[in-house]
């Protein structure tokens, strides 16, 4: 299971950001893309000229990959776990990718959603 530092190196970073799910041995993998996916059209999430590309050239450079950021921690869902970009996983193939589906395979999980609470709270304003 690969997991991705953060700029810092502070090791308790590096631990938050790992995609490994120490139960089931397999790394984290959204089943689709989220709703504001990088990849999706229309520029969702209002990237800057150039921003995407930087991202994809970065990870791919490295080896590596995107973490998506609906799973990012103290993101939009904090009680959501770090997982691979479906959008950068279905687009390319890197070492650590391919890595990881023969070492251990993927464990596809669903993108974040509001909570319920969060729902209720909107729908008894309409």
């Amino acid at each position: 299971m690969e997991s991705v530092s953060g700029s810092t190196g502070d090791a308790g970073r590096q631990e938050e950001l790992s995609v490994g799910d120490p139960v089931l041995g397999k790394s984290r993998l959204l089943s689709r893309q989220c709703d504001t996916c990088i990849f999706a059209p229309g520029n969702r999430m209002h990237l800057g000229p150039g921003q995407l590309r930087a991202l994809v050239t970065e990870a791919r450079e490295q080896g590596s990959y995107i973490i998506c950021h609906d799973t990012l921690p103290h993101y939009l869902h904090p009680q959501a776990k770090p997982a691979i970009c479906r959008g950068f996983a279905d687009r390319y193939r890197t070492q650590a990718l391919e890595l990881i589906e023969r070492l251990w395979g993927f464990v596809e999980v669903d993108p974040p959603q509001p909570s319920e609470q969060h729902q209720s709270e909107e729908g008894c304003g309409q």
